[in-house]
Formats: structure tokens, sequence, C-alpha cells
């Protein structure tokens, strides 16, 4: 028995004594009743004497038991300490085995993305391949174009003005041998009627030899609602409201008297008439000017200025040679002065200017079939894309057809017996089956239409 059945004993039978002792000391009424007595008595005499032995013995129990609960306490602690060293131990496992399949999952993902980053790297990288090549296929053939065309258009210009200039030079050389007769010049343009002309002809043959005629035009009525016209006017590429063409009023002045006589002082030295002749030439030419602009100058049907042309560059530099003169005619009346060689270098000006804008213009449209053949190409691209989308369903489809029909088809043939191959091609390519052989109609169920699909 464990202690505590020995403990509960023990006091069982130390109450019972008690319990008999108390009842055996009423007074006895036989002497039976009084031995009884004594030998409670003694009974009592030992039961307390046993007394200190029993608490010892029970003090020495509960020792005993006390040390036999710390000995199971820290058996069950060495238990559980074990317990948790192997559930611990477990635990690390389960996490090293979860950490690996993680890494070899997050390894496996990241192997898989970089494929196929680098499977969508390289069609893109195609595609842009493919479309960089056509793209520059096109360029080089707008550009081959455009620069065959540029070439024979300025080639065709520049063989024009060299022709021109070789044309100017020679009428200039002819000029030169037609100076040795001067002095009879004088005599001819001595009337007023002869200087205009010549000067008028020598205009146009200028304007004849650099502009095309459909750039210039003879006796034009600038002014609206007048009955002034001007000997020649430019049409400019700008139009005004109305859609009329804009002129360039050019009118030739000849004032010879009052050059004639500036020179005849120039060669006296004489220098208060070189200053009185020189007076009157500027009157002259402000008085030309103003007529040239009174007549002449109307914006916006013309330019706000106009040309006073003169035939003669020694007259020429004389208006340059006076600055002022020239600035109160450009400010005051809007007339510039050109002599010939001016006047050739300022249409020359006025001709390229006409080129550049028909060049920029041209180049305006190639931009805008550059821009319609990169927009038609965007929407091929979008086509080929749905093609190519439509084509991938449609295989599909089929590979889904096809698996499905052979199933069938295989299933509904499972009883049949296979031939070997080269029996089987040289029958289909005689074309000879036996009816009653294998495979024939008999050995294969026949299906319906209904469950063909």
């Amino acid at each position: 028995m464990d202690p505590g059945t020995w403990i509960a004993l023990g006091l069982s039978a130390l109450t019972f004594l008690l319990v008999l002792i108390l009842v055996l000391r009423r007074p006895p009424a036989d002497p039976r009743v009084r031995e009884l007595q004594d030998r409670l008595s003694r009974i009592e005499t030992l039961v307390d004497r046993l007394d200190p032995l029993l608490r010892q013995e029970l003090s020495s129990l509960r020792g005993e038991q006390f040390q036999q609960l710390a000995r199971i306490s820290e058996t069950q602690r060495a238990q559980l300490t074990q317990m948790g060293e192997a559930q611990m131990t477990q635990l690390a496992l389960i996490l090293r085995t979860t950490n690996d399949a993680i890494a070899n999952l997050t390894r496996t993902t990241d192997q898989q993305l970089k494929e196929l980053r680098e499977s969508v790297a390289l069609r893109l990288q195609t595609i842009q391949t493919d479309n960089a090549a056509q793209l520059e296929k096109m360029r080089q053939t707008v550009d081959e174009k455009l620069h065959k065309t540029l070439e024979e258009r300025l080639g065709q210009s520049f063989q024009l003005v060299s022709d021109r200039l070789e044309q100017v030079q020679k009428g200039l050389g002819e000029m030169q041998s037609l100076a040795v007769g001067v002095g009879d010049l004088k005599k001819v343009l001595t009337n007023v009627k002869t200087r205009g002309t010549m000067g008028e002809y020598q205009l146009g043959s200028i304007l004849e030899q650099l502009l095309a005629p459909e750039q210039y035009a003879a006796n034009v009525r600038t002014v609206p609602r007048s009955a002034e016209v001007v000997e020649y006017a430019i049409r400019l590429p700008g139009k005004d409201l109305d859609g009329a063409p804009v002129w360039l009023p050019v009118d030739s002045k000849f004032p010879v008297e009052d050059y004639s006589a500036l020179q005849a002082a120039y060669d006296l030295g004489d220098a208060a008439e070189i200053e009185a002749r020189g007076k009157a030439l500027e009157i002259a030419f402000r008085k030309a000017a103003k007529e040239i602009h009174d007549k002449y100058v109307s914006p916006p049907d013309t330019t706000d200025f106009a040309i006073l042309f003169v035939p003669v560059e020694g007259l020429y530099a004389e208006v340059v040679r006076r600055p002022a003169l020239m600035e109160r005619l450009q400010n005051e009346y809007r007339v510039n002065v050109a002599g010939p060689a001016t006047f050739a270098a300022l249409l020359n000006s006025l001709r390229m200017g006409f080129r550049t804008l028909a060049i920029e213009k041209r180049s305006s449209e190639v931009w805008k079939i550059l821009s319609a053949v990169k927009t038609e190409f965007s929407t091929f691209g979008k086509v080929l894309a749905n093609a190519k989308r439509k084509i991938d369903d449609a295989g599909d489809e089929i590979d889904v057809l096809v698996g499905r029909r052979s199933r069938q088809i295989l299933r509904k043939l499972g009883n049949v017996t296979e031939m070997k191959p080269d029996e089987a091609r040289a029958m289909l390519e005689a074309g000879e089956v036996d009816p009653a052989g294998p495979g024939s109609a008999e050995d294969v169920d026949e299906e319906p239409d209904g469950e063909a699909g």
C-alpha cells in the first residue's frame, strides 16, 4: 500500500479507540465491565505510548511522500524538457524543409519569369527590328525620290540661272562695247519719250531674262478703280483677302538732263555747281518717287513699297552716294531705287525665294505622305495582330476537333485487328479492301450521323 492508505488506516484506528474509551469510562456495573475497563486503560496507556511513534512515522511518511513528489516532478519536468526539445527539433526540421521548398519554388519561379522575359524581349526586339527595317526601306524610297526630284529641279534652276547670268554678262559686254557712242546716245536721249522707252525696254529685258512669264506682267492697273497703269509689276506668291495676286510695282525713271548737268559740273570741278545740280537731281528723284507712290502703291492690293528703276549704273551711284536721299525715298515715299545690276540681284533673290516656297510646299506634301504611310502601317499592324489571333483560335478549335474525333474513331475501332503497316499501305495504294477481312464494316459498329461530332 502507499503511505496515504497507511495514514488513513491509522487515523481510523485512533478514532475507534477514542470512542471505545469514552464508552468504557462510564461507571461499571459488572466485574467483567471493570475488567474490560482495566484492559481499556492499559490499551489507552499503550495508545498514548504509540501516539508519538505514529506521529513520527507519519512525519517520516510525509517526508518520503514529498521526496517522491519532488522526484516525480523532476521526472515529469525532464520528460517535458525532452518532449519540448524533440518538438523543437521536429519544428526546426519542418522549417528547414519548408524553407528549402520555398527556395526551390522561388528559384523555379524566377527561372520561369526570366525565360518569359527573355522570350518577350526577343519577340519585341524582332518586331522592332522588322518595323525599323520596313520604315528604313520606306524612308530610303522617299529620300531617293525626293533627292532625285530636288536634284533635277535645282539642276534645272541653277542651269537656268547660269544661262541667264551668261546672257546678262553678254548683254553687259555688248553695252560696254556700245559705250563708245555715248555722245550720240545723249543726243538721242534729249527726247523724253525716247529715253523713257529705253528705260522701259531695259527693265522689260531684265524681267524677261530672270523671271518666268507668269511671275510678272506689263502695264498693270495696281490700284483698283484707277486709270493709272504701271510699266511692270512683279506677281508675289501671296494672296490677299479677295484671292487676287499681290503686285510689286516697278517703274523706270531717267532724269537725263539733271544727270548730264551734274556730270558737266564734275568735269568743271565747280563745287557750287556740283551742289546745285545735285540738289536738282534730288528734287527730280523725290518728285518721281512721290508720283510712283501716289499712282501705283495701294496695300493690300500691292506691297507697301515700289521700285524706281534707273537704267544707268552711274545715275544709281549718284543716288547711293546720298544716304539722306535714299532714306527719305524709302521712309517718306516707300520707294527703293535700283540700278540694272542691283535690280537683277533683287530679282534673283525673289526667284530663289519663289523656289524655296515651292520646295517647302513639296516638303510639306512629302511629310503628309509619310504621316499617312505611318498611320496606314499602324493599321496594318493591328490587322496582322487580329489575323494572328483568329488563326490561333482556329488552330485551337482544330486541335480540339481532331483530338475528340480521333478518340471517338479509336473507341469505335477498339475491336478491329490492326494490320501490318506495309500491308495496309499496299492495300490502300491498290484500292483493294476485303469486305470480310479485318477492319470490315461488319466488325465496326455503325455510328449515327448525330453522334459523329
